[in-house]
């Protein structure tokens, strides 16, 4: 049986540590916010890339937004 610091990924033990201080509603709202704000802009930035490394334009990404599945 594996070891349950085999399972999970550092991030998730890092916040497991954080929840062993028992943090209070604002802190865990903040912390929530300050991930979601790192992982958008992590994608922004890889996005940004891919765009420029693959020369697309803004016209083809609106395209590609008003596209139907």
């Amino acid at each position: 049986m594996q070891s349950l610091s085999t399972k999970l990924s550092p991030l998730q033990l890092e916040l497991l540590k954080v929840y062993s201080f028992h943090p209070s509603e604002e802190d865990l709202l903040a912390i929530r916010q300050y991930l979601a704000n790192y992982f958008a802009n992590k994608l922004v930035k890889q996005v940004d890339k891919a765009v420029e490394e693959n020369d697309i334009t803004d016209e083809k990404l609106k395209s590609w937004l008003n596209e139907k599945a």
